[in-house]
């Protein structure tokens, strides 16, 4: 079973796939959140509800990234700790590190809330279209310390040893999610406003669980215990989860600019279609975001225990794990682009073409996004914020947005959904780069 196998194991194809698997499994519930609210929305309420919801989740998705950096920074700091042999260290780093997300969690909330509308102008959101976008933000904003505090619980229960309870954790979230998008939407009728509820509903289960979880004694590696405050730590970690606070962010900023570019060129059907593209990406790069969670922590943990040979093993073994799965999910794509269109937008015949198109271009890009996301984290697992970033921040930021603004006045519509293969593309080159510079530094 994966809860049983440590992180000081020596890792097969086996061992690394049942260990990585229940944070493969979290992740796609985890993407499940705005992708069945979408489904309900674009269904149930209409297409304007559905733009308003992808036209301000980006801003939301920025202010929320703070989990996914204290997670991931975090826990590859509490894993080297450990991996030096101090437990009670790295427990008291954890709790620390718990208290800053809920601290930093409501300073964001309150500031989301208060330039909220303003965002929403900004992307050009006018009349109903603006209406539904506050709405929605308001609502899901008073959740953001629960969504922060549970990214942050899902790194930390794999440096625990139980990424199977993490998984669980998860699950209960994402059909809870389900349920109440079904009973407010389609029972009580509550339109977009009840979307949101039932999103801000999961989110407050998916952090209440692990912190009755972790306060009180278990099994795993990690629990609370009194917190020494110290800056060296959190400087630590938020410098170890800079490439997580870059991709986020980037890809939140890419977002607004995607959907600055289609309200030019298409307008509101041009953002639906988008929309449905990031819902697919969510779920299919959940599966490398997945993974590289579940090992990153056994990098980290073999780079404070100075095993070398063991570090070579995971990257080696990782490499072709992702590749295989890159092109299993780039054929399954093309192959599911009708009925991800149909069962988005099949209401709209115009709008399911148009999405069915894009699609097809669009998913080009798994091939090589796989490989980036890895060689990010695995910078990150060695606790190089730096690398990390600069490889997140070129993928994720300078070459798509380079890309999006310049290849539309070259192909036109086609330019806009193509922009990310170029931009995937580039970061190869990047990323293999470094992974080729930095071997002799960290002996991988």
């Amino acid at each position: 079973m994966a809860a049983h196998i440590q992180l000081s194991d020596h890792f097969t194809y086996g061992r690394l796939i049942r260990f990585t698997l229940p944070s493969v499994v979290m992740m796609l519930f985890t993407s499940i959140y705005v992708i069945v609210d979408g489904w309900f929305v674009s269904n149930f309420v209409g297409k304007t509800s559905f733009a308003a919801l992808n036209l301000i989740y980006p801003f939301i998705q920025i202010l929320g990234s703070l989990g996914f950096i204290i997670g991931a920074g975090g826990s590859a700091l509490v894993a080297k700790i450990m991996g030096e042999g101090h437990k009670e260290k790295a427990q008291s780093t954890f709790t620390l590190l718990v208290i800053v997300s809920v601290v930093m969690g409501i300073v964001l909330a309150l500031f989301g809330q208060y330039f909220l509308k303003d965002v929403a102008i900004s992307f050009g959101a006018d009349g109903q279209l603006l209406h539904d976008s506050v709405l929605y933000g308001r609502i899901i904003l008073c959740s953001l310390v629960a969504f922060v505090l549970q990214n942050v619980f899902q790194s930390f229960f794999i440096v625990a040893e139980k990424p199977a309870l993490g998984l669980a954790v998860m699950m209960i979230a994402g059909v809870s999610n389900i349920f109440f998008d079904y009973l407010f939407i389609v029972t009580m009728n509550m339109g977009l406003q009840g979307a949101a509820l039932a999103t801000v509903t999961s989110q407050c289960l998916g952090a209440l669980l692990p912190i009755i979880y972790f306060a009180v004694p278990n099994s795993g590696l990690l629990r609370f215990r009194r917190a020494v405050f110290s800056i060296k730590a959190i400087a630590q970690t938020f410098m170890n989860g800079l490439s997580e606070f870059m991709t986020n962010v980037s890809a939140s900023v890419i977002s607004m600019l995607y959907n600055y570019q289609l309200m030019r060129y298409i307008g509101e059907d041009g953002v639906a279609a988008y929309g449905i593209m990031v819902y697919v990406n969510f779920l299919f790069m959940a599966v490398f975001y997945g993974y590289v969670m579940g090992c990153s922590p056994v990098v980290s943990y073999h780079y404070g225990a100075d095993n070398k040979a063991e570090m070579h093993n995971v990257l080696k073994k990782s490499l072709i794990i992702t590749t295989v799965v890159s092109v299993v999910l780039t054929v399954l794509a093309e192959v599911l682009a009708n009925t991800i269109a149909d069962t988005f937008v099949g209401y709209d015949e115009s709008l399911c073409l148009l999405t069915r198109n894009a699609f097809r271009i669009y998913c080009i890009a798994f091939l090589f996004a796989g490989f980036n996301i890895f060689v990010s984290a695995f910078f990150t697992a060695l606790n190089n914020g730096v690398v990390s970033a600069v490889v997140s921040f070129g993928r994720t930021f300078v070459f798509e947005v380079l890309a999006v603004i310049l290849l539309p006045m070259l192909l036109g519509i086609d330019g806009i959904w193509a922009a990310i293969i170029c931009a995937e593309v580039a970061a190869v080159v990047l990323s293999g780069t470094f992974l080729c510079t930095k071997r002799k530094k960290y002996g991988y």
